[in-house]
């Protein structure tokens, strides 16, 4: 049977003010050990539960923090969400997730502003205008994580954003390839339109052009599995040794590992002898040792920090949106070939 204690009868058998009970069970609030004991042997001995909906009508906040997610396919996005429900839980925020309808946010909005919620972090989706400007209105603040706002001036001065720092990740990943002897280095593109591709593909061409290369075949995999196997088949299958990669930087795990599994098994060749592979994300698949993928890590608890520290932010009137970029490293494992020995000798000296 449901419990009708109040707080004001948890208050009187605890022989406390019924603030220090509000307190108690307001995360956060400043209350005394001895005074947090008696309250909570006394709320479970009468069965009291803290009403969190009463109780955001009088402070005008739910302390619910809505995720909107475009997919979960990626294994780098549950990393994400558990990262950053149990950073929140501790602060006394509650995750909502939402699954968008494709990468556009905007066909789950109303639903979302219907809940009260705090703020909203948008990841693996995009952020429209007419959304921004609806969330601005609202006095809802926006963080996305790992994109960057829409081009139009009105999104980029009105929402936050966190990334990896993309631009330096594909620089990284051309350098290691180029350092390794490769010459005829493809991309696997992800989503054409997403800033994580953009700018992924932007710093990695950017290093083949300053050695006199171009990228020497270039598919799309939508950051999808089956759709990254099919464009493995279509750079790699029926050429001759002389007229395919030799390496391919992929522009994320998911895909490589689904680059790897066409490379071995469907079409006989080895990695790295006859293909070096890298991706982007370094997800705990990629160090399975079936696979033992080179790759770009993105720093998921420095991500997550500065995601909450920006919703903290945006939560007071007088806070400017700003855009953070956490550092890449990468990671190598064994599906890179190693320096030649000539190689390593010239880096030494």
């Amino acid at each position: 049977m449901r419990s009708t204690a109040t707080a004001q009868d948890v208050a009187k058998l605890a022989k406390v003010s019924q603030s220090a009970v509000s307190r108690t069970f307001t995360p956060g609030a400043s209350v005394s050990e001895d005074t947090r004991n008696r309250v909570m042997i006394a709320a479970k001995t009468l069965g009291y539960r803290p009403n969190a909906m009463a109780r955001s009508l009088i402070t005008r906040r739910s302390r619910i923090i809505a995720l909107v997610m475009g997919y979960l396919e990626n294994q780098f996005y549950p990393l994400v969400i558990q990262e950053l429900s149990q950073k929140l839980q501790k602060q006394g925020y509650h995750v909502l997730m939402f699954i968008s309808d494709g990468d556009e946010t905007d066909g789950v909005l109303d639903e979302i502003l219907q809940y009260q919620i705090d703020g909203i972090v948008i990841a693996s989706a995009m952020l429209s205008p007419a959304l921004a400007r609806q969330c601005a209105d609202s006095g809802v603040p926006v963080v996305l994580f790992n994109r960057v706002p829409d081009t139009s001036a009105f999104a980029r001065h009105t929402t936050c954003s966190v990334t990896s720092d993309n631009f330096e990740g594909g620089r990284m990943a051309a350098r290691l390839l180029l350092d390794r002897g490769h010459k005829r280095i493809a991309f696997l593109a992800g989503l054409e339109k997403s800033s994580t591709n953009h700018e992924r593909e932007r710093g990695f061409r950017e290093v083949l052009a300053a050695e006199g290369l171009s990228v020497f075949r270039r598919e799309v995999g939508h950051y999808d599995f089956e759709r990254a196997a099919e464009a493995a088949r279509a750079m790699f299958a029926g050429l001759p040794a002389s007229r395919r990669p030799d390496a391919v930087f992929v522009a994320n795990d998911h895909m490589a590992i689904a680059v790897m599994d066409v490379l071995r098994q469907e079409l006989g060749l080895r990695v790295p002898e006859d293909v070096s592979v890298v991706g982007f994300d370094d997800v705990p698949q990629a160090a399975w040792g079936a696979y033992r993928l080179t790759t770009v890590v993105q720093a998921v608890g420095p991500m997550v920090d500065a995601t909450v520290e920006l919703l903290h932010e945006q939560m007071q009137d007088d806070a400017q949106p700003r855009n953070v970029v956490i550092p890449c490293s990468v990671v190598e494992r064994d599906s890179v070939r190693a320096a030649s020995p000539r190689r390593r000798k010239t880096a030494q000296t």
